[in-house]
């Protein structure tokens, strides 16, 4: 395949996860009489510019449709990070009313909601209907359309150019890189700024994440490969913070090169880390393959070991990594019955591939289940302290990643 960075061909595949469907496909019950397309996952590494991207199978369009149904404003601990997100980029850039705050992939507002309430003019663009719907009844203005150059060059001559273009979850979602990036370097401000948030690749690699794997995530970032890609199109990163989103996250901080901030000790330290870590080398991603079966192999065999002492295991969060768990193990109904949301547009509908049910959480209290299987293992705190009432009749809590641990 060619590199969707650098553009140079490459076979060098680290991982093989089988063949699934799209994660966020969910099943309607039309849906479940009808066949699943399913396409190769799986997970290659380009030794020119060190570029993690699973093998090119589906189109944006197809994944990312008018009934996506990811909404980032039914998990508390996320409004609360981008709260405080808006609150420390506020005040370390001086943001009033006479700036413009731009977020990419805005969702259901979940962010931009905290932008308006300082009083700084803003806009979203988020392609899913879905979630831009959600986005304007909450007065957020939002443009639908895919983010690229030629969009960029739009909004710039009818609105301006932005201070601070937030991109949370959203780059390592991107089939085009270069145009998307292009579209930032457009879109700001010679003196303005940009903040892309992401999974932090060596993070997902030390503490088995396999299951953050899917066709949705296109690519799979460090600081070694995004790097090189801002320098394509005249960006340069100045500071970068960790978070403990997503399993271990990065803030990394951006803005024209022509600006030249410097490189904040942050930053160079970060550098160093990887050079240290081994990640220009193939040895670093193909620890990933033994690692995962063993943890596939584990769920498996709890599920399987619970039914025939007659106990019930259900899971909670119709997460996209959850599809990836269930199917590259092979779990199915037999052995987890339902799986819990809160999210309404889920409920009623299947998990893609496994077709396990989606319900509400009124289930738990009157199935009474003795584990709960918690799929969204970076909510897990959250989830506990949500669901703590299973405490009653005896229930535990069991996470899956990165290795089986039963509460």
């Amino acid at each position: 395949m060619k590199c969707r960075q650098c553009g140079q061909s490459f076979d060098q595949c680290v991982l093989d996860l089988g063949a699934h469907p799209p994660s966020n496909a969910y099943l309607t019950e039309q849906g479940l009489r009808q066949p699943e397309r399913r396409y190769p996952l799986r997970l290659m590494v380009c030794p020119h510019c060190w570029l993690a991207q699973v093998e090119d199978a589906t189109a944006a369009e197809e994944l990312f449709g008018a009934d996506y149904a990811y909404f980032s404003s039914f998990s508390t601990s996320w409004l609360a990070h981008a709260a405080a997100c808006v609150e420390s980029a506020v005040q370390r850039f001086a943001l009033g009313a006479d700036s413009l705050v731009v977020e990419v992939a805005a969702n259901d507002g979940y962010l931009l909601q905290y932008v308006a309430e300082r009083g700084v003019p803003h806009y979203g663009i988020e392609p899913t209907a879905a979630a831009a719907a959600a986005a304007r009844a909450r007065g957020i203005d939002v443009v639908g359309e895919f983010f690229g150059a030629a969009l960029a060059a739009r909004l710039r001559a009818e609105r301006g150019g932005a201070d601070w273009i937030v991109a949370n979850n959203v780059l390592a979602h991107v089939p085009d890189l270069n145009d998307f990036v292009a579209g930032f370097a457009c879109l700001v401000k010679e003196s303005g700024v940009i903040s892309f948030e992401f999974q932090y690749l060596p993070e997902l690699v030390g503490q088995n994440q396999f299951d953050t794997i899917y066709h949705e995530h296109f690519s799979y970032l460090s600081l070694l490969s995004v790097e090189p890609l801002l320098a394509r199109h005249g960006l340069a990163a100045f500071d970068v913070e960790r978070l403990s989103t997503h399993g271990g996250s990065l803030r990394l901080w951006v803005a024209p090169a022509v600006v030249r901030r410097g490189d904040s000790p942050a930053l160079s330290a970060l550098r160093a880390e990887e050079a240290r870590a081994g990640l220009a080398g193939l040895d670093f991603y193909r620890q990933m393959g033994r690692r995962a079966e063993r943890a596939a192999v584990a769920v498996l065999g709890f599920l399987a070991d619970a039914a025939r002492a007659g106990k019930t295991t259900v899971a909670y969060g119709a997460a996209a990594k959850g599809n990836t768990l269930l199917n590259f193990a092979g779990v199915t109904s037999l052995l987890l019955p339902y799986v819990v949301d809160r999210n309404p547009h889920k409920q009623g509908q299947a998990m893609p591939g496994s077709r396990i049910p989606i319900v509400d959480e009124s289930r738990i209290r009157a199935t009474r289940p003795e584990y709960v299987l918690i799929l969204p293992w970076n909510l897990r705190a959250e989830i506990e302290q949500q669901l703590a009432y299973i405490r009653e009749w005896g229930g535990r809590f069991v996470i899956p990643i990165p290795e089986l641990v039963i509460e």
